[in-house]
């Protein structure tokens, strides 16, 4: 799934590094997103063409086959767009996606992103780590999990209903998943704001996990007790646990894992834990990763 400018004039906000966005503007049309800092968790690897991450996809809302999305999503519209966080907060708050763009200094961020499907792309993202969001909610001693909503407008996304999911689509990471640094609330890639295919406005990027854990076009952020559902657990509990961790020693019960092909590219490689983000191994001492896959 893996794998939207004058202050002072009406309909005009300010948003990330004094970049200004029209109120109506729309995410068929990228806006520069210039200033982001250079991150030290970013690959040296190089890059997939900016043609083939946006014209390859997996967004269901838009259709099931991978050039659907790119094709379906032109007319989306992602302005208003708020984000409620909320659930076991001391501060839940609604944020708009002007004030998201600002919430905390922009990064690009090379990360590799593994397809559950044995595909993989090096995309530079530009956004900064969620936790800046979740800290700012305060989360109750009670929050142990995060949960997320995608935006899912049946006469926007009529392509949905026909694909088997169950929409609005959800998704969900533990706390201390959600914290560690290398997650992170994403607002561009390629120098630019989101595409509506690749998850405009605001997305969640998680790149030790499979591509589908990070949730596209999210509108909601739910602080929660317990273990919250998620859309491919769901649709078949067998095929896509919870976790979903990159591991090429659990295979897909209808595929291996073992390999991946970069998006681009014919050979095979093989596919590391974790996808290469070993710094995270720690979250998960002591578990079965094959039960808790």
């Amino acid at each position: 799934n893996g794998l939207r400018i004058l202050a002072g004039l009406p309909g005009i906000v300010m948003g990330a590094g004094g970049l200004a966005h029209p109120a109506g503007a729309d995410a068929a049309n990228p806006v520069k997103l210039p200033g982001a800092a250079k991150s030290p968790y970013s690959t040296t690897e190089t890059q997939t063409p900016f043609e083939s991450v946006t014209t390859y996809n997996n967004f269901y809302e838009f259709g099931s086959q991978k050039e659907d999305p790119s094709r379906n999503a032109q007319n989306f519209r992602t302005s208003p767009w708020t984000v409620s966080v909320e659930g076991e907060a001391a501060k839940p708050r609604k944020y708009t996606i002007e004030e998201i763009l600002k919430f905390a200094p922009l990064e690009e961020r090379v990360y590799r992103l593994r397809c559950v499907e044995g595909l993989s792309i090096v995309v530079p993202w530009i956004g900064y780590s969620l936790h800046h969001i979740l800290k700012a909610a305060e989360p109750t001693p009670k929050a142990r999990f995060v949960a997320f909503q995608s935006f899912y407008d049946p006469k926007q996304m009529p392509w949905g209903s026909s694909t088997g999911v169950r929409f609005p689509y959800v998704e969900g990471l533990r706390l201390d998943e959600a914290m560690h640094p290398l997650a992170i609330v994403c607002v561009g890639m390629y120098g630019a704001t989101l595409p509506p295919q690749d998850g405009a406005p605001v997305r969640i990027v998680v790149p030790w996990k499979y591509g589908f854990k990070s949730i596209k076009s999210i509108v909601r952020i739910r602080l929660v007790q317990n273990q919250p559902p998620t859309a491919w657990n769901i649709w078949d509990p067998n095929e896509y646990g919870f976790y979903s961790n990159v591991n090429p020693a659990v295979d897909h019960p209808r595929w291996s894992q073992a390999t991946e092909r970069r998006l681009g590219e014919f050979l095979r490689r093989k596919t590391l834990m974790f996808n290469g983000y070993g710094e995270v191994a720690n979250l998960y001492a002591g578990m079965d990763l094959r039960k808790h896959f």
